[in-house]
């Protein structure tokens, strides 16, 4: 199971007026990471979507652990570790200078633009595995 990073600088907007993240920010970020992950295997998002392929979200979790605050430097290490036909599991667990914040997981589902799925394309699959 291959595992991605990206790192993130919490800023000022993303926090409540007690300086903690907001917890819907977490879901973002989640998203921000899956992005960098599929283009570090040369996988665009943009270009998926011109083929008429799109990642509709099914579920979606977070787990909260310790708080983030503005300014702290957020690594998201996220991972694949489920591959079916038409979907994909993504984990993700986030750290603040090696303490753990939260983890989290979502369910994608390959759909045309109709919405309905559709397996997943073949030049995905042989990246992700």
């Amino acid at each position: 199971m291959r595992a991605h990073e990206t790192s993130l600088r919490i800023r000022y907007q993303e926090t409540d007026n007690m300086g903690v993240v907001y917890y819907g920010n977490y879901f973002t970020w989640f998203e921000v990471a899956r992005t960098e992950y599929f283009r570090s295997l040369g996988l665009i998002y943009r270009d998926l979507e011109a083929k008429g392929f799109y990642l509709m979200v099914a579920a979606a979790s977070c787990r909260y652990k310790s708080p983030a605050k503005y300014d702290d430097m957020v690594t998201v290490k996220s991972s694949i570790p489920e591959i079916k036909n038409s979907s994909l599991k993504f984990e993700y667990k986030l750290s603040v200078d090696g303490r753990l914040i939260a983890t989290g997981d979502s369910v994608h589902v390959f759909t045309n633009r109709s919405g309905h799925p559709v397996r997943m394309p073949g030049d995905v699959r042989k990246a992700l595995t």
